[in-house]
């Protein structure tokens, strides 16, 4: 909109120099020009990477124990909680052996009640005098192996009923699941068979890459206390947009940085953090991010076709009070808010010409038309 504008008031200050120029039949007058300030106002610098996001956690389904495959109790990539039944594994076999298991300890139990009783019995007539102490070492040693074939079966009780649980495969997580790679009827192989995949949605992680320069000035400012550090879940805010997203709408934390340097790439894996409310970030998708890169300053902005380029120089139009112009070297940045940063050469107060750079002659005086440029195009 600011663009259309300004191309508007110096399509119509081109015309009137046109006009007048030919009313009065003489040398032409000083061509119109377009001047503004620069915007001056506070900014923080920042850093855009690029990276792709990923499931902050991510499970392969897989069952404990063997058997055939009774049912599938979910639909591919459906939405699942912790704690939804996923597949379950025909249970007959493992109802009799947790049985069996059952009946072993009952019978253990009575045998054990029996040493007990037996032992207790012969203990009181060895205080009598009227037992030998053999016999008594011999029921207590009875006793003893008692309890320990009991434990011994109740372990077995307690394996049979966990392997029984293990039928049932249940979700660990809330995400989404996959579909599924085995149909009913097949043969699963405990710990072997990959039964599906589910991924959270909700936060999702982005992972991208930043340069050696940039971390060491990253560093230099958590050293200065002046930023928080991405280290040991501290962390600052960082923004994220998709491909289609051009303002970067998404709001995370950066909360991850490696412990070293990619010795090959001479860059640092970096992870932040986003709120996933509406599902639409997937793992795998490309994802922009911009991370700060600098404190908050005051800055001079100025639009990018203000800029004049002389070789490696580049430069601006200053335009004094009585039209006349001149040339002031600048060092421009980077874009920020759709305007250029200027570095060095200007500070704010200057008057430069924004639309009509090449009617403007070093020396030379221009009509100036003077606009105020918006905080942000």
């Amino acid at each position: 909109m600011a663009q259309r504008l300004i191309g508007a008031v110096a399509i119509a200050a081109s015309l009137v120099w046109a006009q007048a120029a030919l009313a009065q039949g003489g040398p032409p007058q000083a061509p119109p020009v377009t001047v503004a300030k620069p915007v001056v106002k506070e900014i923080v610098e920042q850093d855009d990477y690029t990276g792709r996001f990923e499931a902050a956690d991510s499970v392969e389904l897989r069952a404990r124990v063997s058997g055939y495959l009774e049912a599938v109790r979910f639909r591919d990539g459906q939405i699942v909680r912790e704690g939804d039944l996923l597949f379950v594994i025909d249970k007959r076999l493992y109802q009799a052996t947790l049985a069996r298991t059952t009946a072993a300890v009952n019978a253990a139990q009575t045998r054990l009640d029996f040493a007990r009783l037996d032992f207790e019995r012969f203990e009181r007539l060895a205080r009598s005098g009227t037992a030998p102490e053999r016999q008594l070492e011999q029921t207590r040693q009875t006793f003893q192996q008692a309890q320990a074939d009991i434990a011994a079966l109740r372990a077995d009780q307690e394996t049979a009923r966990l392997n029984l649980g293990f039928t049932e495969i249940r979700s660990p997580l809330n995400g989404r699941i996959g579909r599924k790679l085995v149909s009913e009827g097949n043969l699963v192989t405990a710990d072997q068979t990959l039964l599906s995949t589910i991924v959270s949605i909700d936060p999702i992680y982005l992972n991208f890459d930043i340069d050696e320069r940039s971390y060491i000035a990253y560093t230099r400012r958590v050293q200065a206390g002046e930023q928080q550090s991405g280290r040991a879940g501290a962390g600052f805010d960082v923004r994220a947009g998709l491909l289609d997203e051009r303002n970067m709408p998404r709001v995370g934390r950066l909360e991850f940085l490696d412990n070293r340097i990619d010795p090959a790439s001479g860059t640092m894996r970096a992870r932040a953090t986003f709120p996933n409310n509406d599902g639409l970030l997937t793992p795998g998708l490309f994802g922009r991010v911009q991370v700060p890169g600098s404190n908050p300053y005051k800055a001079v902005l100025i639009p990018e076709e203000a800029i004049g380029a002389d070789q490696d120089r580049r430069f601006v139009w200053v335009v004094a009070d009585d039209g006349s112009v001149a040339i002031r070297l600048i060092r421009p940045g980077p874009r920020i808010d759709g305007y250029r940063i200027v570095r060095t050469g200007l500070d704010g107060s200057e008057r430069i010409v924004v639309v009509g750079l090449q009617r403007v002659r070093p020396g030379g005086r221009v009509t100036a038309q003077t606009i105020e440029l918006p905080q942000s195009r």
